[in-house]
C-alpha cells in the first residue's frame, strides 16, 4: 500500500527547495494547527515575499474527490490571504503531485499570471516541480 504524503512532508520539501533557490530570509513556517499562511519567506537578495499554502494527501476512501477538495481548499486559503496593496508578493500552492495535477489543469493560466501564483508539485521522494503561469498555459492549450 502506498504511503500518503503528509502536509508536513510537503512543507519540508518546499522549505528545502526555497533555501536552495535563494529564498530563506525571514523564513516562518506554521504548524498544521496554527492560523495563517503555512510558509512565509523573503528572497535573500531583494525584498520580495513568497506566501505558500500547503496540503497533504488524505486517507479517505474517495481519493479523487479528496484530491479535488484539497486543491480547492488550499486555493481558497491562499486567495483569502492575498494582499492587494502596493507591494507585489508571490503566492504558491504546495501540493502532492496527485493534487497538483488538478490545480495545473483547473487554475486558468491568466489568473496565475495576474496573481503571481505558482504551483509546487511534491512527489513521494520530496522532489519539487514548480509550475509558473507559462507552464499552465502550455498544459491548458494542448
Amino acid at each position: 500500500m502506498k504511503e500518503l504524503i503528509s502536509e508536513k512532508f510537503v512543507r519540508r520539501a518546499i522549505r528545502d527547495w526555497l533555501f536552495r533557490n535563494g529564498w530563506g530570509r525571514n523564513y516562518v513556517e506554521k504548524e498544521t494547527h496554527e492560523q495563517g499562511v503555512d510558509i512565509k519567506v523573503c528572497h535573500n537578495k531583494y525584498s520580495r515575499y513568497f506566501f505558500i499554502e500547503t496540503k497533504g494527501e488524505s486517507s479517505a476512501k474517495s481519493a479523487k474527490s479528496q484530491k479535488e477538495t484539497a486543491f480547492v481548499y488550499s486555493l481558497g486559503q491562499i486567495i483569502t490571504r492575498m494582499n492587494v496593496g502596493s507591494a507585489r508578493y508571490y503566492y504558491g500552492l504546495g501540493l502532492p503531485t496527485s493534487s497538483a495535477v488538478i490545480a495545473i489543469r483547473r487554475i486558468p493560466w491568466q489568473v496565475a499570471k495576474k496573481l503571481l501564483l505558482y504551483i509546487f508539485s511534491v512527489d513521494s521522494k520530496g522532489r519539487i516541480k514548480r509550475y509558473v503561469w507559462q507552464d499552465l498555459r502550455t498544459v491548458q492549450t494542448r
